[in-house]
């Protein structure tokens, strides 16, 4: 494994939701330091080109046009899955309002719908998951704002009748969490990490950081704890996970007992179930949570989260201070509305890398070129959009709002 691209100048977005079709990225919301997050506002969306490795933002419709309302408010903390050329986004919350409405985004002609739901929908919350297998998203945990109580429910929606389903499972289920990762392989739903809390259901502020792995058996909806060896992950929350060649990978995060940032990475073989710790090659991005990891291929593409300050050299930690107004240069401390309040050592990355899994001879010469800044004089054409693509910046411009 092989760290090969790192580019800057993306969207600058935390707890976002991303997901991949055909070849694009499509990454939905999410917060940037500074901005307003109590005014309803539309979402935002960009579309990151796989091949060029360029980002783009979707036209945002203005008011009084018909795709206004239709249009999901601004929003951090939901989920969004992909089925048949369509994404679904669901839940998540601004700073005054927590949602439960389903939205459908058409990847081909970048247009919103509120399908019709029906049957037992599930309360409004944030910080939850949401997998698609065979046809049915299935959302788990989160944490319920009008009960201010974490949960550990199961629900499905049919995405062909739209109809939603509360799931009575059996076994031991994970523990009531927020802001962990679920992930199918072979017909079960892995879940870990997460935050949750001594209290089990409420807040009470003493958090808890659970390392085990638990799968729900899609088929049996009974859950299962594998008994799993190896160099188990510390737990944390906000961190990614993601499937390649039926393992399940673990990269970054928190744990706020121990006031933590990771960039580490864990695999896990769901035949051997063993842990593992992967230490790829190449320069490693920086410790971060809320990122977005997105497997095309052979690679993984990874962008944006938070990190903390203390991560960047001197030089980009007063470049930082410089860009963030609203945090004071004497003691860095964020005013009240700012939504990272009371997290200001906190800054959000506009970066995007990429993780080979396989790296072939012709995208390590590649690496290789730019690294040492080699003439491309005599690089054919082919070769050298290749290299433009893997070391030129991003420039991305705010969604123009339309029609």
């Amino acid at each position: 494994m092989y760290w090969t691209v790192h580019l800057t100048g993306g969207p600058r977005r935390v707890n976002h939701a991303a997901v991949l079709n055909d070849n694009k990225i499509f990454t939905f919301g999410g917060y940037c330091s500074g901005e307003d997050y109590v005014k309803r506002r539309p979402m935002d969306v960009y579309v990151l080109n796989t091949d060029t490795l360029r980002w783009s933002p979707v036209p945002v419709a203005r008011k009084g046009c018909p795709q206004y309302s239709q249009t999901p408010y601004q929003r951090y903390g939901h989920s969004a899955v992909v089925h048949e050329g369509k994404i679904y986004i669901w839940g998540g919350r601004n700073d005054r309002f927590v949602c439960n409405q389903l939205f459908c985004f058409n990847c081909d002609t970048r247009q919103w719908s509120c399908p019709k739901v029906c049957g037992q929908i599930p309360e409004a919350r944030d910080g939850h998951s949401a997998c698609v297998y065979q046809g049915n998203m299935y959302i788990f945990g989160g944490y319920i704002d009008e009960e201010t109580q974490f949960t550990q429910d199961v629900y499905v929606l049919d995405l062909t009748t739209f109809h939603w389903s509360f799931i009575e499972t059996w076994g031991e289920p994970p523990s009531y969490r927020d802001f962990h990762t679920a992930n199918i392989i072979n017909g079960r739903m892995f879940v870990w990490g997460g935050r949750g809390d001594e209290s089990a259901l409420y807040h009470s502020g003493s958090e808890v950081y659970c390392p085990d792995l638990v799968y729900l058996d899609l088929k049996h909806f009974k859950w299962v704890r594998p008994n799993t060896t190896g160099s188990i992950p510390v737990g944390r929350r906000s961190h990614s996970a993601f499937v390649y060649q039926d393992c399940l990978y673990i990269f970054g995060g928190y744990n706020g007992l121990v006031e933590e940032h990771y960039n580490d990475i864990y695999r896990y073989c769901t035949q051997a179930q063993e842990w593992s710790q992967v230490r790829p090659h190449g320069p490693q991005p920086t410790k971060r949570r809320r990122q977005s990891c997105i497997v095309n291929g052979d690679t993984l593409i990874m962008f944006g989260g938070s990190s903390p300050l203390s991560a960047l050299d001197k030089e980009s930690q007063a470049q930082m201070l410089l860009s963030r107004p609203y945090l004071s240069p004497v003691n860095n401390t964020a005013r009240p509305n700012d939504p990272l309040f009371g997290e200001s050592n906190l800054i959000d990355n506009d970066d995007l890398h990429i993780l080979d899994f396989a790296p072939t001879l012709r995208t390590l010469a590649l690496v290789a070129v730019i690294k040492y800044n080699l003439s491309t004089k005599y690089l054919p054409r082919q070769l050298l959009h290749e290299v433009r693509a893997m070391s030129t910046a991003n420039s991305v411009r705010s969604s123009s709002k339309t029609g």
